[in-house]
C-alpha cells in the first residue's frame, strides 16, 4: 500500500521514510496537501537508471519527437530498425 506523508514530516524523519520505502513500497510526499515527490527504493542499479531516464525531460522530448515522426510516416519498419541497429558503427579516425 502506498503511504502518503507531508514534506515536513519526511524532512524530520528521512531515514525512517527511506526504510519504509524499502519495506512497504513508495511514499508519496505532499506539500499543502498536493503530491510533490515520490520516495521509491530501487531494486538494483538498472532500476535506478530506469527511474531516472523515465523522468528525464531530454528523453521525453526525444520520445515525443520520435512519436510525431512515426505518426507522420517517417519512421522505420521493424526490419529497417533492427538492420540499422545491427550494423557495426564506423569509428571516426582523426
Amino acid at each position: 500500500m502506498t503511504r502518503i506523508a507531508p514534506l515536513a514530516d519526511v524532512k524530520a524523519r528521512l531515514s525512517a521514510y527511506i526504510e519504509k520505502s524499502q519495506t512497504e513500497g513508495p511514499v508519496v510526499i505532499t506539500r499543502n496537501g498536493k503530491a510533490v515527490a515520490v520516495l521509491v527504493s530501487p531494486v538494483d542499479d538498472d532500476d535506478v537508471e530506469s527511474l531516472v531516464l523515465a523522468r528525464s525531460p531530454r528523453l521525453q522530448r526525444l520520445l515525443k519527437k520520435s512519436r510525431a515522426s512515426i505518426a507522420a510516416g517517417r519512421g522505420l519498419s521493424a526490419k529497417e530498425f533492427w538492420s540499422a541497429v545491427s550494423k557495426p558503427r564506423r569509428r571516426d579516425v582523426r
